[in-house]
């Protein structure tokens, strides 16, 4: 039995009906020649899997897909292949269980793409265009959290690069062209933030163990996300330490800036400002990132889109994460809590990029996080934290 019934007929595939039809010959699979059987035959064994992906696809919808394939040559079975490597687990966090080989896949397969961002997010897409907000001066609170709990936070925000495929999908030779536009915009950005670039092969053994760049997982390998591994791989390191910048390895670009003063303002605005110097550059390059109209920036994976944004602060806490409401607090607040290597210290993250603007996505955190500490605070007194728990959000 289906966990999330289907609709007759999705509105964005008749929304987009149009644009599908244009873009895709009668059988594209002729191109390729490929010895497929028939979408029933093909249908995949989705009997115990824990992802979006295999709670939403129905062999309705896999049929409807089964013929469409992208300019660049993704068909649907690329798009899921990451949830069947990785079927997820009853017990874990519902993960999205796919991802796009190119900008074009969002559009393509958008009957699958927007149900699953949709139940991932928890946010309706709409013909509106996401609002996105980078005015960091109305971020409120994320400089003054109590350090006796908040330890460390980071902020971090990815972007894909227009004309370009995703990792999954992209070439050898488009991936060495990402790297050179990453390393002219990069080369900019040192005219007014000192830093240095390093390919992944050339970190000496005390910028790995700073940077702890994780090596590709099986799963990546076998996705296709780590072919030719670390070919056209690298990090800019800023001077000052407040900012790193990957490249090629999840996702085209990926900044990041961390703290060790849990201080989430400065954080979050030496994101703002360096992203959109960055954004500049690639403009100039005539190589935008990916921007889509209903459904904001987009990224390989469909937990990424609308910012790309995701917040974490690491907080000690001993008793409220044994609390028999604290899965209930977590929802209304709209965050995740995972356990670090660190005993009673554990990160406190967003749960959903979609749906809101990066400012205000922000803020939930930092009044997340204070209401935890709170929380926290309460319990060690032997009080009560009934009357602090938030109302659904």
């Amino acid at each position: 039995m289906w966990k999330v019934k289907p609709p007759v007929e999705f509105p964005m595939e008749t929304r987009y009906r149009p644009i599908l039809e244009s873009l895709v010959p009668p059988d594209p699979m002729s191109q390729f020649h490929l010895r497929r059987g028939s979408p029933e035959e093909e249908f995949p064994d989705l009997s115990r899997n824990s992802t979006w992906m295999g709670r939403i696809l129905t062999p309705a919808m896999y049929r409807r897909q089964f013929n469409r394939c992208t300019n660049s040559g993704v068909i649907f079975d690329d798009v899921i292949r990451q949830g069947l490597e990785a079927p997820g687990e009853c017990s874990a966090p519902v993960s999205v269980g796919c991802l796009a080989g190119d900008a074009q896949s969002y559009i393509l397969f958008c009957d699958f793409f927007d149900r699953v961002i949709e139940a991932y997010h928890k946010h309706k897409i709409t013909s509106e265009t996401p609002e996105s907000d980078f005015n960091y001066d109305n971020l409120k609170g994320g400089d003054d959290l109590d350090r006796s709990y908040a330890v460390r936070c980071e902020v971090s925000i990815v972007r894909g690069v227009e004309d370009f495929c995703f990792p999954t999908h992209c070439s050898r030779g488009e991936r060495r062209q990402l790297f050179t536009l990453a390393r002219g915009a990069l080369h900019r950005l040192q005219e007014q933030l000192s830093g240095q670039l390093h390919l992944l092969e050339e970190l000496n053994q005390e910028q790995q163990r700073e940077l702890k760049p994780n090596l590709p997982s099986s799963t990546q390998q076998r996705i296709g996300v780590a072919r030719d591994w670390p070919d056209a791989r690298a990090v800019w390191l800023s001077q000052n330490g407040s900012l790193v910048v990957w490249v090629n390895i999840d996702d085209h670009l990926r900044l990041v800036s961390t703290r060790d003063d849990a201080n989430i303002t400065e954080a979050f605005k030496c994101i703002c400002i360096n992203l959109q110097k960055l954004e500049a550059y690639y403009r100039e390059f005539r190589h935008p990132f990916t921007w889509k109209q209903q459904l904001g920036w987009v990224t390989s994976s469909p937990a990424d889109v609308g910012t790309g944004l995701r917040i974490s602060v690491d907080l000690k806490l001993q008793h409220l994460p044994k609390h028999k409401r604290i899965q209930d607090v977590l929802k209304r607040l709209r965050v995740h809590m995972d356990e670090t290597e660190s005993p009673a210290l554990y990160r406190v993250s967003n749960a959903a990029t979609f749906g809101l603007s990066e400012v205000v996505l922000t803020q939930q955190l930092v009044d997340g996080a204070k209401l935890l500490i709170a929380m926290e605070k309460r319990l060690e007194a032997n009080g009560d934290i009934d009357e602090l728990v938030p109302t659904q959000k």
